[in-house]
Protein backbone atom coordinates (compact mmCIF):
# COMPACT_ATOMS: atom_id res chain seq x y z
CA UNK A 1 0.00 0.00 0.00
CA UNK A 2 1.38 3.30 -1.00
CA UNK A 3 0.23 6.46 0.51
CA UNK A 4 0.55 8.35 -2.73
CA UNK A 5 -1.78 6.29 -4.56
CA UNK A 6 -4.61 5.79 -1.78
CA UNK A 7 -7.17 8.03 -0.50
CA UNK A 8 -7.26 9.54 3.11
CA UNK A 9 -10.10 7.20 4.12
CA UNK A 10 -8.11 4.43 3.38
CA UNK A 11 -5.29 5.85 5.18
CA UNK A 12 -7.60 6.31 8.07
CA UNK A 13 -8.88 2.55 8.01
CA UNK A 14 -5.11 1.32 7.91
CA UNK A 15 -4.27 3.24 11.04
CA UNK A 16 -7.19 1.18 12.95
CA UNK A 17 -4.52 -1.82 12.78
CA UNK A 18 -1.05 -0.25 12.09
CA UNK A 19 0.96 2.88 13.35
CA UNK A 20 3.97 2.25 11.22
CA UNK A 21 5.01 3.71 8.00
CA UNK A 22 8.05 3.12 5.63
CA UNK A 23 9.59 6.32 4.24
CA UNK A 24 12.27 5.45 1.49
CA UNK A 25 15.08 8.40 1.39
CA UNK A 26 17.50 8.22 -0.68
CA UNK A 27 19.71 10.99 -3.31
CA UNK A 28 20.01 12.74 -6.50
CA UNK A 29 23.65 12.51 -7.25
CA UNK A 30 25.75 11.11 -9.82
CA UNK A 31 26.66 7.20 -10.25
CA UNK A 32 29.08 7.13 -12.33
CA UNK A 33 29.36 6.73 -16.58
CA UNK A 34 26.24 4.06 -16.60
CA UNK A 35 24.54 4.70 -13.08
CA UNK A 36 21.43 6.35 -13.11
CA UNK A 37 21.28 10.05 -11.33
CA UNK A 38 17.94 8.51 -9.62
CA UNK A 39 20.10 5.35 -7.85
CA UNK A 40 19.89 5.89 -4.45
CA UNK A 41 16.50 6.66 -4.46
CA UNK A 42 15.21 4.16 -7.02
CA UNK A 43 16.89 1.67 -5.06
CA UNK A 44 14.65 2.38 -1.45
CA UNK A 45 11.78 3.17 -3.01
CA UNK A 46 11.81 -0.73 -4.55
CA UNK A 47 12.56 -2.44 -1.93
CA UNK A 48 10.22 -0.66 0.35
CA UNK A 49 7.12 -1.23 -1.86
CA UNK A 50 8.49 -4.94 -2.24
CA UNK A 51 8.26 -5.15 1.34
CA UNK A 52 5.17 -3.04 1.77
CA UNK A 53 3.40 -6.04 -0.94
CA UNK A 54 4.87 -8.62 1.63
CA UNK A 55 3.86 -7.08 4.79
CA UNK A 56 0.70 -5.10 4.15
CA UNK A 57 2.70 -1.98 5.36
CA UNK A 58 1.71 1.40 4.00
CA UNK A 59 4.70 3.21 2.03
CA UNK A 60 5.33 6.92 2.17
CA UNK A 61 6.54 9.27 -0.46
CA UNK A 62 10.02 9.10 -1.50
CA UNK A 63 12.37 11.87 -0.21
CA UNK A 64 14.51 11.88 -3.01
CA UNK A 65 16.66 14.26 -2.57
CA UNK A 66 19.49 14.41 0.09
CA UNK A 67 22.80 15.43 1.39
CA UNK A 68 25.11 15.71 -1.86
CA UNK A 69 27.43 18.01 -1.86
CA UNK A 70 30.47 16.43 -2.50
CA UNK A 71 28.78 15.29 -6.17
CA UNK A 72 27.63 18.76 -7.45
CA UNK A 73 30.43 18.31 -9.73
CA UNK A 74 28.74 16.03 -12.18
CA UNK A 75 25.68 17.81 -13.80
CA UNK A 76 22.75 16.46 -13.11
CA UNK A 77 23.56 16.12 -8.90
CA UNK A 78 21.14 18.02 -6.47
CA UNK A 79 21.48 18.70 -2.59
CA UNK A 80 20.19 20.02 0.18
CA UNK A 81 22.01 21.47 2.88
CA UNK A 82 22.16 19.27 6.46
CA UNK A 83 19.64 21.65 8.19
CA UNK A 84 16.93 21.60 4.80
CA UNK A 85 17.12 17.77 4.98
CA UNK A 86 16.89 17.99 9.01
CA UNK A 87 13.39 19.95 8.78
CA UNK A 88 12.07 18.11 5.86
CA UNK A 89 12.16 15.16 8.31
CA UNK A 90 10.82 16.93 11.25
CA UNK A 91 7.80 17.74 8.53
CA UNK A 92 7.01 14.84 7.32
CA UNK A 93 7.20 12.59 10.67
CA UNK A 94 5.33 15.46 12.10
CA UNK A 95 2.75 16.18 9.57
CA UNK A 96 1.77 11.92 10.03
CA UNK A 97 1.91 12.03 13.73
CA UNK A 98 -1.07 14.53 13.53
CA UNK A 99 -3.25 11.95 12.48
CA UNK A 100 -1.82 9.01 14.04
CA UNK A 101 1.31 7.19 13.34
CA UNK A 102 3.73 6.66 16.02
CA UNK A 103 6.26 4.17 14.39
CA UNK A 104 8.50 5.76 11.28
CA UNK A 105 10.85 3.44 9.42
CA UNK A 106 13.00 4.95 6.65
CA UNK A 107 14.93 3.36 4.22
CA UNK A 108 17.77 4.73 2.88
CA UNK A 109 19.84 4.64 -0.32
CA UNK A 110 22.42 7.18 0.59
CA UNK A 111 25.01 7.02 2.81
CA UNK A 112 25.94 10.92 2.35
CA UNK A 113 22.26 10.71 4.61
CA UNK A 114 23.22 8.94 7.46
CA UNK A 115 24.30 11.27 10.10
CA UNK A 116 21.62 14.22 9.11
CA UNK A 117 19.13 11.34 9.21
CA UNK A 118 20.33 10.57 12.89
CA UNK A 119 20.45 14.34 13.51
CA UNK A 120 16.48 14.58 12.51
CA UNK A 121 15.73 11.83 14.60
CA UNK A 122 17.27 13.36 18.02
CA UNK A 123 15.72 16.97 16.94
CA UNK A 124 12.34 15.13 16.50
CA UNK A 125 12.82 13.39 20.17
CA UNK A 126 13.68 16.32 22.10
CA UNK A 127 10.91 18.10 20.82
CA UNK A 128 8.92 15.98 22.67
CA UNK A 129 11.30 15.35 25.73
CA UNK A 130 10.72 19.56 26.07
CA UNK A 131 7.26 19.72 25.08
CA UNK A 132 4.69 20.58 28.21
CA UNK A 133 3.77 17.84 30.39
CA UNK A 134 0.53 15.90 29.84
CA UNK A 135 0.08 16.91 26.12
CA UNK A 136 -1.10 13.56 25.04
CA UNK A 137 1.16 13.36 22.30
CA UNK A 138 1.35 9.69 21.46
CA UNK A 139 4.83 8.43 21.68
CA UNK A 140 6.63 8.85 18.45
CA UNK A 141 9.54 6.24 17.21
CA UNK A 142 12.15 6.67 14.42
CA UNK A 143 14.38 3.83 13.71
CA UNK A 144 17.06 3.79 10.06
CA UNK A 145 18.02 1.27 8.02
CA UNK A 146 20.17 1.35 4.86
CA UNK A 147 18.94 -1.42 2.28
CA UNK A 148 22.18 -2.97 1.43
CA UNK A 149 23.25 -3.43 5.15
CA UNK A 150 21.53 -6.73 5.39
CA UNK A 151 23.49 -10.35 5.67
CA UNK A 152 22.18 -11.11 2.71
CA UNK A 153 22.45 -8.24 0.11
CA UNK A 154 26.36 -8.46 1.39
CA UNK A 155 26.74 -12.20 1.38
CA UNK A 156 25.00 -11.77 -2.76
CA UNK A 157 26.93 -8.57 -3.53
CA UNK A 158 30.27 -10.45 -2.06
CA UNK A 159 29.03 -13.76 -4.83
CA UNK A 160 28.50 -11.52 -7.63
CA UNK A 161 30.73 -9.05 -7.45
CA UNK A 162 33.71 -10.13 -5.29
CA UNK A 163 36.11 -7.19 -4.35
CA UNK A 164 35.01 -4.98 -7.72
CA UNK A 165 31.27 -3.58 -6.35
CA UNK A 166 33.12 -0.85 -4.98
CA UNK A 167 31.44 1.55 -2.46
CA UNK A 168 30.01 4.23 -4.78
CA UNK A 169 28.53 3.52 -8.46
CA UNK A 170 28.37 -0.12 -6.88
CA UNK A 171 27.20 -3.12 -9.12
CA UNK A 172 24.65 -4.13 -6.93
CA UNK A 173 23.06 -0.14 -6.60
CA UNK A 174 23.42 -0.37 -10.77
CA UNK A 175 21.95 -4.00 -10.89
CA UNK A 176 18.59 -2.61 -8.62
CA UNK A 177 18.30 0.30 -11.29
CA UNK A 178 18.30 -1.84 -13.77
CA UNK A 179 15.55 -4.18 -12.86
CA UNK A 180 13.41 -1.32 -11.81
CA UNK A 181 14.08 0.21 -15.25
CA UNK A 182 15.07 -2.15 -17.75
CA UNK A 183 14.19 0.25 -20.45
CA UNK A 184 17.26 2.94 -18.72
CA UNK A 185 19.94 0.73 -18.77
CA UNK A 186 22.97 2.41 -19.81
CA UNK A 187 26.09 1.29 -21.25
CA UNK A 188 29.87 2.20 -21.22
CA UNK A 189 32.91 0.44 -21.23
CA UNK A 190 35.00 1.08 -18.14
CA UNK A 191 37.44 -0.39 -15.95
CA UNK A 192 37.23 -1.04 -12.03
CA UNK A 193 37.89 2.40 -10.52
CA UNK A 194 40.37 2.92 -8.32
CA UNK A 195 40.86 4.00 -4.50
CA UNK A 196 41.97 7.63 -4.06
CA UNK A 197 44.52 8.00 -1.29
CA UNK A 198 42.68 10.26 1.42
CA UNK A 199 38.96 11.17 2.22
CA UNK A 200 36.91 13.81 0.06
CA UNK A 201 35.75 17.13 1.30
CA UNK A 202 33.68 19.53 -0.91
CA UNK A 203 32.58 18.94 -4.37
CA UNK A 204 35.32 19.72 -6.33
CA UNK A 205 37.99 17.82 -4.32
CA UNK A 206 35.60 14.92 -4.74
CA UNK A 207 35.80 15.42 -9.08
CA UNK A 208 39.55 15.37 -8.71
CA UNK A 209 39.97 12.15 -6.66
CA UNK A 210 37.23 10.54 -8.65
CA UNK A 211 37.13 11.80 -12.10
CA UNK A 212 34.52 9.56 -13.55
CA UNK A 213 32.17 9.50 -10.21
CA UNK A 214 32.73 5.72 -9.25
CA UNK A 215 35.09 4.84 -6.00
CA UNK A 216 36.29 1.59 -6.38
CA UNK A 217 33.58 -0.05 -8.63
CA UNK A 218 33.00 -2.12 -11.60
CA UNK A 219 29.53 -0.97 -12.21
CA UNK A 220 29.75 -2.63 -16.09
CA UNK A 221 29.21 -5.67 -13.95
CA UNK A 222 25.65 -4.64 -13.13
CA UNK A 223 22.38 -7.22 -14.64
CA UNK A 224 19.08 -6.65 -13.86
CA UNK A 225 18.75 -10.36 -12.72
CA UNK A 226 20.78 -9.53 -10.51
CA UNK A 227 18.98 -6.68 -9.14
CA UNK A 228 16.07 -8.96 -8.74
CA UNK A 229 18.31 -11.23 -6.41
CA UNK A 230 19.22 -8.12 -4.49
CA UNK A 231 15.58 -6.63 -4.01
CA UNK A 232 14.69 -9.58 -2.81
CA UNK A 233 17.50 -10.50 -0.17
CA UNK A 234 16.95 -6.72 1.10
CA UNK A 235 12.90 -7.12 1.29
CA UNK A 236 13.18 -10.40 2.71
CA UNK A 237 15.21 -8.83 5.41
CA UNK A 238 13.98 -5.57 6.06
CA UNK A 239 10.58 -7.27 6.08
CA UNK A 240 11.79 -8.87 9.21
CA UNK A 241 13.40 -6.04 10.63
CA UNK A 242 10.26 -3.94 9.93
CA UNK A 243 8.10 -6.12 12.25
CA UNK A 244 10.55 -6.07 14.96
CA UNK A 245 10.55 -2.59 14.90
CA UNK A 246 6.55 -2.49 15.07
CA UNK A 247 6.74 -5.15 18.16
CA UNK A 248 9.26 -2.84 20.18
CA UNK A 249 7.17 -2.05 23.66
Amino acid sequence: MQLHLSTWEEVERYLETSKGIIIPIGSTEQHGPNGLIGTDAICPEVIAKAVGDETGALVGPTISIGNAQHHLGFAGSVTVRPTTLIAIIEDYVASLARNGFERFYFLNGHGGNIATIGAAFAEIYADYSLAIPGSNRPQVRCTLKNWWDTPGVQALSKELYGDRDGSHATASEVSVTQFAYPDHIKHKEMKQAGRAPRAFADADDYRKLYPDGRIGSDPTMARPEHGERLVAASAREVAEDYKKFLAQA
